[in-house]
């Protein structure tokens, strides 16, 4: 009975670190912030992905690698990486890969909009891990004139937790986080083939 206890107990104090992403957007961090200011929490994109599907169009902007080893949505229409891992430059400081702009993003994102049939006035979502890449890739697409690309804040994994036990691991809010379906076996017409 102990160890039953024990367990739920743990279990417990888990479910408790992951806290939904932030509907205040104007505490978002600067790093996940655009100036067409365009958010949505993981939850609300796979809302506005259900609720009218034939009008909003999710982009994973994760690296191939991510979508390969950590799966991706299931509501995501294509897999577009807004940078790449640079596998001849390793970051000590931040103990991954360097990562490198995939000059193909906006090329292949426009290629992929028109066969689809959406534009630069389309509902665009842009998902990453974690809200950075995806707001940074929103930002481009700002500019080149798409007025309706959203970051999706929390991403993929969510935040990270910022105290306890479970400190570093990314087990607040994002889309897994809010057993939000996703697959490990992504549809290949989805997949980004440079």
């Amino acid at each position: 009975m102990r160890k039953f206890s024990l367990i739920l107990l743990m279990l417990f104090s888990v479910g408790c670190s992951q806290a939904p992403a932030p509907t205040d957007f104007s505490q978002l961090p600067e790093k996940k912030q655009t100036p067409q200011a365009l958010y949505v929490t993981a939850i609300q994109a796979h809302d506005m992905k259900m609720q009218d599907p034939d009008n909003v169009y999710l982009v994973d902007v994760r690296s191939q690698e991510e979508v390969e080893f950590l799966g991706m949505p299931d509501a995501a229409d294509v897999n577009i990486p807004y940078m790449f891992n640079d596998l001849d430059e390793w970051d000590s400081e931040k103990h991954r890969y360097q990562k490198v702009p995939n000059s193909n993003f906006s090329v292949t994102l426009a290629e992929k909009l028109e066969e689809a049939g959406y534009n630069k006035e389309s509902t665009l979502l842009l998902m990453c891990r974690s809200g950075t890449r995806s707001s940074k890739a929103a930002s481009l697409l700002n500019q080149l004139g798409y007025t309706k690309a959203y970051t999706v804040v929390d991403g993929f994994e969510g935040d990270k937790v910022k105290e306890g036990e479970h400190k570093g691991q990314r087990l607040v809010n994002g889309w897994k986080n809010a057993n939000l379906p996703w697959t490990y076996k992504p549809a290949e017409d989805k997949i980004y083939i440079d």
